[in-house]
């Protein structure tokens, strides 16, 4: 049994949902399919898929599995991709995806570098702050700050990024400096992302979450409204470290609770599994490894 075929025929017949389809888009019979699967399941002694007259699911052991195999068969794409691309100029289409704010900040000099060092690559750089399927929407290669939940995707550390809570000098004189997160209670604050009746922030102590409510005097889903009423003296915001860059560089703000900032959050380059590794990918990802200064928790 070729291991990697069987690998790929299960994922096919996992992400297809049935052995018909996965027989038709690997151009297979259906009994052929089976057998590869049974084969494996043998090999692994576990069962991998429940099987009935209407559907194929995949039981904990088979969930487990596909989520390494996926992995397995991106890394082997990635490595042929590596090889093959290596004679191969980056040419062609390079769709980009990025947060709004830290892709016209940090992302667009990236695509303008690379576009000048690869003149037969044309950019588009779509930015937005929701999630998007990198396959569905066409786009080649997506930066994503936070923890990633898509084991589908391949990913490439390349920095992280804090939260942090800053005010203005000049509310912090008027109002005092808080010494704990306890002490958010005794002052304004500016709420920035997800609108909830009762936010939350989060702090670390001694290892233990800390998680503080309080009711904001202001709330926006925009970074930029929210730090311009912080540096305008409106009170306490927390928000991601880049955001609050220029006004922190320039003495407009000022970080306050940082022995109790919880840890970075991280920064990837992610793309599909589903597509061999290009060479105008891959030379996007290098640039970015060598040349970009992500790594926000230093600053």
């Amino acid at each position: 049994m070729d291991r990697i075929e069987a690998m790929t025929v299960f994922v096919a017949v996992a992400d297809l949902q049935g052995f018909a389809p996965a027989a038709r888009k690997l151009g297979l019979s259906a009994s052929a399919v089976t057998r590869m699967v049974a084969a494996l399941e043998e090999r692994l002694g576990a069962r991998l898929l429940q099987r009935t007259t209407r559907s194929v699911m995949l039981t904990d052991v088979g969930a487990r599995y596909l989520q390494r195999a996926r992995q397995i068969l991106a890394d082997i794409e990635e490595a042929e991709g590596s090889a093959q691309a290596e004679r191969a100029r980056p040419s062609g289409r390079l769709v980009v995806s990025a947060p709004v704010g830290f892709g016209r900040l940090h992302v667009t000099p990236l695509i303008s570098a690379y576009l000048q060092r690869y003149p037969d690559v044309s950019g588009e750089l779509r930015l937005t702050d929701r999630m998007v399927s990198l396959v569905e929407d066409g786009i080649d290669v997506a930066v994503r700050i936070g923890h990633l939940p898509d084991s589908s995707l391949v990913a490439r550390h390349v920095g992280s990024m804090p939260r942090i809570v800053v005010a203005s000098p000049d509310y912090l004189t008027r109002r005092g400096q808080p010494r704990t997160p306890e002490d958010i209670a005794k002052h304004d604050t500016i709420q920035f992302g997800v609108i909830a009746s009762a936010p939350e922030w989060r702090f670390v102590q001694d290892g233990d979450d800390i998680r503080v409510t309080h009711t904001p005097r202001f709330t926006t889903d925009v970074a930029d409204a929210a730090i311009w009423h912080a540096e305008h003296g409106g009170g306490l915001t927390r928000v991601l470290a880049y955001q609050a860059a220029d006004g922190l560089a320039a003495g407009r703000l000022k970080r306050v609770l940082t022995k109790f900032e919880p840890p970075a959050v991280p920064i990837h380059i992610v793309y599909p599994t589903s597509r061999l590794l290009s060479a105008k990918v891959r030379v996007f990802i290098d640039l970015a490894a060598e040349t970009c200064q992500w790594d926000f928790s230093k600053r």
